[in-house]
């Protein structure tokens, strides 16, 4: 084949029973559960060992995961440290990046990997597949306190993984409710099919490279605005639009300059994304719950009426980062980190991918459409003027 397809859009990479997506009937599943009924009956935890194992778990084996992401929740010292040299300044993901690529010098075991096809060590997959999730969360959590000049706030062993986050965030004791809306965020995330960061795991990690290496090579393919950054830029667009009556004048403008909406559309659905739906119906639920929330909400709703009635005839709504970014707002984040909050949920997934690729492993070598010059004379460099 030797059609170029820009972005490889509607071309398979690969085969997976992970995920699937029915776009125009907005359907998203994991391993044939539909979203929906994962984010309403079960945990992150579960869902995290479901993308990874494929089935889910029995009691037994969920309690042993469980425990041994609570037991992995700690960095080494060394980590920690060098976060703090990072500047203060620096975006979360580029934090996250750095940090993730280093925890790979100090987690070695990753023989398995050197001079082979595949990996047979489950032992070592399913290890460090629960380090590299549990310590992301602890990174992101630790970094919004060291780069404001504070110490980070160790773990506890005590709450689940969406509680303990919040409580290494905030310093304060999580609320139960407010933990399960994060959990379900978390559930939302955890994977998407081929999506860039996604495909870059894939090809890191056909490679046969350091997990970490290929983890890393996921965070910096989601920290653009085009993937994992567009929740903040979100966040961005609705505060400069301000209040809700200035919904329609923005999108007609911008529309106009034929310049992004933040938050709306994506290739693979044809109508209202289905995570974008469970998110709103958070938010909602989420403002009932504290009585009082921002503006933001309702300048979204507007936003989506005056988008929607524009764009919906060509099959362009409101995505994942449409309300989500909305909804961790108003859960006192802050915008720049929604990007890691998303990594560190998209992580389970880009695992089970990482997993899934070992046991049918085939390095990846696309080929390309050559468009340049051939033939051409070498002229000697005192004739070149």
């Amino acid at each position: 084949m030797n059609e170029y397809v820009p972005g490889l859009e509607g071309v398979p990479a690969t085969k997976s029973n992970i995920s699937s997506i029915d776009g125009d009937k907005g359907i998203l599943s994991y391993r044939g559960y539909p979203i929906e009924m994962l984010a309403e009956r079960s945990t992150f935890e579960e869902t995290a060992l479901l993308l990874l194992d494929g089935n889910l778990p029995t009691r037994a084996t969920l309690k042993a995961f469980d425990q041994d992401m609570r037991a992995n929740r700690r960095v080494k010292f060394r980590i920690r440290e060098l976060m703090r040299q990072l500047p203060s300044t620096g975006h979360p993901m580029d934090m996250l990046q750095s940090m993730m690529a280093c925890l790979g010098m100090d987690y070695s075991g990753s023989d398995c990997l050197t001079g082979g096809d595949h990996c047979d060590d489950l032992n070592f997959v399913h290890n460090t597949s629960v380090t590299i999730i549990a310590h992301m969360a602890t990174m992101v959590a630790m970094w919004e306190h060291i780069r404001n000049g504070y110490d980070p706030i160790e773990p506890r062993a005590d709450l689940t993984h969406a509680e303990n986050f919040l409580w290494m965030l905030t310093g304060k004791e999580p609320d139960r409710y407010i933990a399960r809306i994060m959990d379900i965020c978390l559930i939302l995330h955890a994977e998407h099919t081929i999506n860039a960061s996604t495909f870059a795991v894939l090809v890191a990690g056909s490679t046969l490279a350091n997990p970490y290496s290929v983890i890393a090579s996921g965070i910096a393919t989601l920290s653009g605005p085009l993937h994992g950054g567009a929740n903040q830029a979100v966040v961005n667009m609705l505060q400069e639009i301000g209040t809700p009556d200035k919904a329609a004048a923005y999108i007609d403008a911008q529309l106009l300059a034929k310049k992004k909406i933040w938050g709306f559309g994506h290739r693979e659905y044809n109508v209202k994304d289905p995570r974008a739906v469970i998110l709103e119906h958070l938010m909602r639920k989420f403002a009932e719950y504290k009585g009082n929330v921002g503006p933001l909400f309702e300048v979204a709703q507007a936003v989506e009426k005056a988008a929607t009635e524009r764009l919906g005839t060509k099959g362009i709504y409101p995505n994942v980062d449409f309300y989500s970014g909305v909804l961790y707002r108003e859960m006192g984040i802050a915008p720049d980190q929604f990007p890691s909050l998303f990594a560190m949920s998209r992580v389970a997934g880009w695992l089970a991918h990482w997993k899934e690729q070992l046991g049918q492993n085939r390095i990846f070598r696309p080929t390309q459409v050559y468009t340049g010059e051939v033939d051409k004379e070498y002229v000697p460099l005192e004739r070149r003027g």
